[in-house]
Parts: C-alpha cells; sequence; structure tokens
C-alpha cells in the first residue's frame, strides 16, 4: 500500500540508481538529476557536449527502466532509433528504481576539446545564404575528419555549433575553413553575414562530435544536404589522402542549381579515389524548363537507383544535413536492408531551432 501511495505521488520507494554499460559502475541519481548529469557528477566518461538535446553526442541505448523527457527525444533521433530504445542521456530523467543504459565508448583516437581564440580572416560567398569562413586560431587545432568547434562571439553568449569543411592535418590545423549558412533571424549569422564579426576575437572550443569514418572496407552511402556538406566534404577528402579504397555513392541534394557548391571539390575526390566513386546530385526545385538534365526530386527517392551495385547489409550511411532529409534517409535505408547500427549522421539545425 506504501508503494501505492508513493507512485500516485511521484516519488520512488527507494534511492534511484543508473547502470551505464559497457562499464558495468552503478551509481545514485539524485533528485532532479538527468542521467547524464547522474554519470558526469559520479566520474562516469559520458560522450556529451550540447546538453540540450540537439547534438546527440549522449545518444544511448535504453536496457532497463523507464524515462521521462525533458524535450522530446524525437526532436534529435530517429523514430527507428526511438523504436529501437535510444534516448537522449541529457534530457532523460529516471522513472524507476533502476534505469540501465548501453553508451558506445568512446573513441581513443579522438583528440580532447581544448579552448582556443580565433579571428575571422575572411568569408567567400558559396550560394545566397551559404559562406565559406575562413579563422585562423591561436595555436594548431587537431580533430578528426567529421567533427566541429563550438564558437562564441562577444556579445552573443550563446556557442554555434559550425563543422570542419578541410581534411585534418598530423600537426593540427590553424587555419580553420567552415560553410555556415545564414539562418533569419540569427544573432551570429546575421552578424557575421554584416561583416561585423570579421576581425573580432572568437572562442573557439574544439573538437567535438562523433561523426566520422568508421574502419573497414564497407562501401559508403553518403547523403548530404546544405551546410552538411562540410563534415563530409572533410571525411571524404581525408580518406582520399590516407588512400581509403572502399565504393562510394555521395548524393548531394539542393533546390536549385545555384544552391549547389563545391562541386569541383567533389568532382577532384571522386577523380582520385580509389575504388568506384559516384556522384549524384538531386535538385528538388530546379524549373522545369531550365537546362537541368540531372537528377529532380527529393535526394533520399534516389538512393535505390544511386545505389543499384551496393550491397546494403554490408554498407555503411554517412549523412549531414536538415532533420528529415535525415530521417528520411533512416527509413529508406532500413527498409532497403541496412542495419540501423551502421547508419552514422550529423543532423544540423538552425540555431533557433530550441527544442
Amino acid at each position: 500500500m506504501r508503494k501505492f501511495f508513493q507512485s500516485l505521488l511521484g516519488r520512488p520507494s527507494a534511492p534511484q540508481r543508473l547502470q551505464v554499460l559497457p562499464q558495468g559502475v552503478t551509481v545514485d541519481i539524485a533528485p532532479g538529476q538527468t542521467l547524464l548529469e547522474a554519470a558526469l557528477t559520479n566520474g562516469i566518461a559520458y560522450p556529451h557536449d550540447c546538453t540540450v538535446g540537439t547534438c546527440a553526442s549522449c545518444k544511448s541505448h535504453l536496457k532497463q527502466g523507464r524515462v521521462r523527457e525533458a524535450t522530446p527525444f524525437g526532436y534529435t533521433l530517429s523514430k527507428l532509433e526511438l523504436d529501437a530504445g535510444f534516448i537522449l542521456a541529457c534530457q532523460a530523467f529516471p522513472r524507476d528504481e533502476l534505469t540501465i543504459i548501453e553508451v558506445s565508448p568512446q573513441s581513443a583516437d579522438m583528440p580532447p576539446a581544448e579552448r582556443f581564440v580565433g579571428t575571422i580572416t575572411s568569408t567567400t560567398p558559396l550560394t545566397h545564404d551559404i559562406v565559406k569562413v575562413c579563422v585562423r586560431t591561436d595555436r594548431p587545432v587537431h580533430y578528426v575528419a567529421g567533427q566541429y568547434a563550438s564558437i562564441t562571439a562577444e556579445g552573443l553568449p550563446r556557442a554555434r555549433h559550425y563543422s570542419f569543411a578541410d581534411a585534418p592535418q598530423r600537426e593540427g590545423r590553424k587555419e580553420l575553413t567552415f560553410f555556415i549558412r545564414k539562418v533569419p533571424g540569427g544573432g551570429f549569422t546575421e552578424a557575421l553575414f554584416k561583416g561585423e564579426l570579421t576581425g573580432q576575437p572568437l572562442i573557439v572550443n574544439a573538437p567535438h562530435g562523433h561523426f566520422h569514418l568508421r574502419p573497414g572496407n564497407a562501401p559508403m552511402v553518403c547523403v548530404v544536404g546544405g551546410s552538411g556538406l562540410a563534415p563530409l566534404l572533410s571525411v571524404l577528402e581525408h580518406a582520399r589522402r590516407i588512400r581509403i579504397k572502399r565504393p562510394c555513392v555521395v548524393l548531394f541534394g539542393a533546390r536549385t542549381q545555384a544552391d549547389l557548391y563545391m562541386v569541383d571539390a567533389l568532382q577532384a575526390i571522386g577523380a582520385a579515389w580509389l575504388d568506384a566513386f559516384t556522384f549524384v546530385p538531386v535538385l528538388s526545385h530546379e524549373p522545369a524548363d531550365s537546362d537541368w538534365t540531372g537528377a529532380r526530386g527529393m535526394v533520399t527517392d534516389h538512393l535505390s537507383t544511386a545505389a543499384s551495385g551496393i550491397d546494403w547489409a554490408v554498407a555503411e550511411a554517412y549523412m549531414c544535413g536538415p532533420p528529415p532529409m535525415i530521417d528520411a534517409a533512416i527509413s529508406r535505408l532500413v527498409d532497403a536492408g541496412m542495419p540501423l547500427a551502421s547508419i552514422f549522421y550529423d543532423k544540423f539545425t538552425d540555431g533557433k531551432d530550441a527544442p
């Protein structure tokens, strides 16, 4: 009877505990703590960055127990991931006495995040709403291809996340490149596009993120849209430099021909690739009477055709871009036979899109 009344009041009948796999460590969860906060408070190394449910760094597999969402997991995770039992530890509050979650171990090759001071040295328009931004830092930044930096400007206290567009260098990079899309009403990008940030000091915290090329020779199916090209270009250029040999298909979704950019760079990578390389740009809003002879429609509609020679069961997907594109692609790939565990992505959300 006591447990019944306690359940009605929303209070647990015993201290709540968290067990983290594969470490096998069990810790107490203090009242009001998220699963991530409980893990970090007790010294468990747990991948995380934004802590507000947008970066997916803390994505974990819920093995036992129920949780309450501070903000919907579906903002960042796909329906298939939710159905498979994945949660965001930074947004999860326990509802049961014992919660067991499993997190993928962090790669030992991932360099630790550090604080740098940077300055914008140039901005180059790529499309009507995307610019190439070059930032010089006070010392070399070491990162893995596919990772991103958190950048803060004076007067704009909230950090913005932007992926590195260049392949990393062994000695690190002091000259960093980002592809940044203008967000209407976004404090950082409004100032950036007006030129107000050029020459101003920036705080660069890097590197972050777990989007990177996995080892092996599995065929690669890459889907990209908008400014999501930055991390994928970094991954592909790095793979070309270290002479990776694995089939690769790249689908680049854009609205019109004017929204395609860095095509020459992608074609140059393809020309030097050691295995089959297929590049397919897809336009969704190109005028019907234009001179465009390439693919049209939604980029995810062309997955089966572009990758027709690939064995979906052994392939890997690498995707960067807007959430609707990522979610649609995940659904298509799983339906085609690709394991969910072989799909890696980085969702690009607007700074204004707080969950």
